[in-house]
């Protein structure tokens, strides 16, 4: 029976440290979960800053357009955008979340966006496996800018035009009797939205 006693400990020991390693091999994975998840939320918010910036840029271009008679149908389209503040708009976010990111013009079913690539500035921590010590997260997030409102192709811009919006909602314009401010609110005209 003594002898019986004295084989159970080493027993006891081997599969208390298995038990241990296999935690530790958990909490190793939970901690490079929770940098992933860190850098998609930053590519998330660095990809939709960019493209609310854009469509803030086509909302002021639209309405100089309008106020100077000049093609403003084509900024409706959501295609006339620049998208020069996209970089800092995205840093902005990414730095609120600890990261770096780069941003890049992107296009998903015709409709145009930004494609930001983040990597955190944190790591994923010591853990059991070796190198996570210097392992940084990355992640990356297409937005996209879609139009929400439709022109008659037939209608005249020097003229007032009534246009639909998504939503039901409809919006005149009439270039003769405009100023800045009379346009609905951004989101009315253009969504922007994380691509699929």
């Amino acid at each position: 029976m003594r002898s019986d006693r004295g084989q159970t400990l080493p027993i006891y020991i081997w599969m208390t440290g298995i038990l241990l390693f296999v935690a530790f091999a958990f909490f190793a994975f939970a901690q490079a979960a929770s940098a992933r998840n860190g850098a998609q939320t930053a590519a998330d918010a660095a990809a939709l800053a960019a493209a609310q910036d854009a469509r803030d840029e086509l909302v002021d271009g639209l309405e100089l357009a309008i106020g100077a008679g000049d093609g403003w149908p084509d900024w409706l389209v959501g295609d006339k955008f620049t998208g020069d503040g996209a970089q800092a708009a995205a840093d902005a976010l990414a730095a609120e979340n600890d990261s770096t990111v780069d941003v890049t013009p992107a296009e998903v079913n015709g409709y145009p966006g930004f494609r930001a690539e983040v990597e955190t500035n944190y790591t994923v921590g010591d853990s059991i496996i070796p190198g996570t010590e210097s392992k940084h997260a990355k992640a990356d997030a297409t937005a996209i800018i879609k139009p929400r409102c439709d022109v008659d192709p037939s209608s005249d811009p020097e003229k007032a035009v009534e246009f639909k919006c998504d939503g039901g909602e409809s919006v005149e314009i009439d270039p003769d009797d405009f100023e800045l401010g009379d346009l609905p609110d951004a989101s009315v005209l253009f969504s922007v939205h994380l691509a699929d």
